[in-house]
């Protein structure tokens, strides 16, 4: 659209000239989407290729390292005579940490939840006084689940040693069940790294994706527009105490 035709009023064009006019800009529109849809079809090869070097440099790191202190960790067995079955190994020097190894996620299956029903009924008949309550109390804690609705199995085992002592099959039977239930995964293996910096404090080398900065002074400000806090009228609602921030 010309300078000059944006300068004339509406209502000196014809009906004609204005559905020429608005069909040229529906033309361009699908232009500029046509234009966004190509770039994007240019640039995600571009960034895939990128991400799949990286992927490999990263994986090739990883394995060679986990080579390094495999032959490590079969000379210290023969030193000291001894074939540890650990979870991760810990190597150092006076300015650096790095640890290998693996987790455990804790699993479950569904037969857990009948085992968790006959301990509770079991806790439920045992309070009857302040004392037994609080008793009550900390073995129920045993069964509290995680931020992921999980139990952990370190509780477990001591719940066995509470059902082993009380003699009572129903809670013996029930903590039996849930022993039973546990199904633990083992997670990938991982790898951390530390520099020691002269006062002993630890700075993490970063080796996810998300834990690497971007390179030089690159900054990506596409998305840092200020997020609104919601904020309730005054009078209505509860203020955050110390001990509610902690939860």
């Amino acid at each position: 659209m010309s300078t000059e035709t944006l300068e004339k009023p509406i209502t000196a064009f014809t009906a004609q000239e204005l559905k020429d006019q608005l069909a040229k800009l529906e033309a361009k529109k699908e232009e500029d989407r046509d234009a966004y849809k190509e770039l994007v079809l240019e640039t995600v090869p571009k960034a895939m290729f990128q991400l799949c070097a990286a992927s490999e440099v990263i994986s090739a790191a990883k394995t060679k390292t986990f080579q390094f202190f495999e032959e490590i960790l079969d000379l210290k067995n023969q030193v000291y005579g001894l074939k540890e079955k650990q979870m991760s190994h810990t190597f150092s020097t006076d300015r650096e940490e790095i640890q290998i190894g693996y987790r455990i996620n804790e699993g479950w299956d569904d037969t857990v939840t009948a085992g968790i029903v006959k301990v509770e009924n079991y806790l439920k008949s045992l309070s009857k006084d302040e004392e037994t309550a609080v008793l009550v109390s900390m073995l129920f804690n045993m069964l509290k689940k995680d931020s992921k609705g999980n139990l952990k199995g370190s509780r477990v085992l001591e719940l066995q040693k509470a059902a082993a002592d009380s003699k009572d099959e129903e809670f013996i039977d029930g903590v039996a069940i849930i022993a039973g239930a546990y199904k633990p995964v083992r997670s990938s293996w991982f790898i951390e790294a530390n520099l020691i910096n002269e006062d002993g404090s630890k700075t993490p080398v970063p080796l996810s994706m998300s834990s690497v900065g971007f390179s030089a002074n690159y900054k990506f400000d596409f998305f840092s527009e200020v997020i609104p806090t919601p904020t309730l009228p005054k009078g209505e609602g509860v203020e955050n105490t110390p001990e509610d921030a902690n939860e």
